[in-house]
């Protein structure tokens, strides 16, 4: 399995871009999945490569595993779209991909030439911001483009989505922690890539161990009981 880091994911454990290329020193690049992002007023053919080039530097190596923009600007995303199919061509990125992208957004790309060669979207999600379920996912699938969700315990330190009851049941039946089965859940259908942020070891660790739990369609039920399903179509989240 390849091992993933984030930029923007890792500085939560106190690395900068600089440690996270001393991070990952004597491991076998081939084996690591290292996906960083790019800003709005950086999706220009010219300001995009000067941002990856930046950021290999910081981070150590000759390419990145995926290069995503962390949100739609004022820039055509055609423009956009060609400065990565060429660093992509260069062999300076393996994939692209896009985030905080609604349906309508991603209908766009896919319009413009070689926008369906979008690798992945990040999108919000979690169980209080479950709107990407509605048509976002579904669309994504359709298409092709996998799908990443950040945030999975919300914004802050973990404890703006509520503790219920019943969270709390399912968390005592597995022998882990309410926020254990939070990221398990976004991750329960197996097409989601969650990223969680860590503090501490002790939350990787944790983090880690969640991908293993393996919800029951009753526990599934009992945690929908609380944050339900979406009925229709909501405006995309975002942090």
């Amino acid at each position: 399995m390849e091992k993933s880091f984030q930029e923007n994911n890792l500085s939560g454990l106190g690395m900068g871009t600089w440690g996270i290329g001393e991070a990952i020193k004597g491991y076998d690049r081939s084996q690591i999945f290292l996906i960083s992002k790019f800003y709005p007023y950086h999706a220009s053919p010219e300001l995009e490569r000067q941002s990856l080039e930046n950021s290999l530097k910081r981070l150590g190596t000759d390419y990145l595993d995926l290069y995503l923009l962390h949100w739609r600007g004022d820039k055509r995303l055609s423009e956009t779209v060609r400065g990565l199919k060429e660093l992509q061509k260069e062999g300076l990125i393996r994939h692209w991909g896009v985030s905080n992208f609604d349906v309508a957004d991603l209908e766009e790309l896919f319009s413009v030439p070689g926008g369906k060669d979008c690798f992945a979207n990040e999108d919000l999600y979690n169980l209080s911001e479950r709107g990407v379920e509605y048509d976002v996912l579904p669309w994504q699938e359709k298409h092709g483009v996998s799908f990443i969700g950040y945030s999975p315990f919300n914004s802050g330190k973990g404890d703006s989505i509520r503790i219920t009851n019943n969270l709390k049941i399912v968390a005592r039946a597995h022998n882990v922690t309410p926020h254990q089965i939070m990221l398990a859940w976004t991750m329960r259908n197996g097409n989601v890539l969650s990223i969680p942020k860590a503090g501490t070891v002790k939350h990787m660790k944790e983090n880690i161990a969640a991908q293993n739990i393996k919800l029951t369609s009753d526990e599934i039920k009992l945690i929908d009981n609380d944050f339900p399903q979406p009925t229709e179509k909501t405006p995309l989240a975002m942090i």
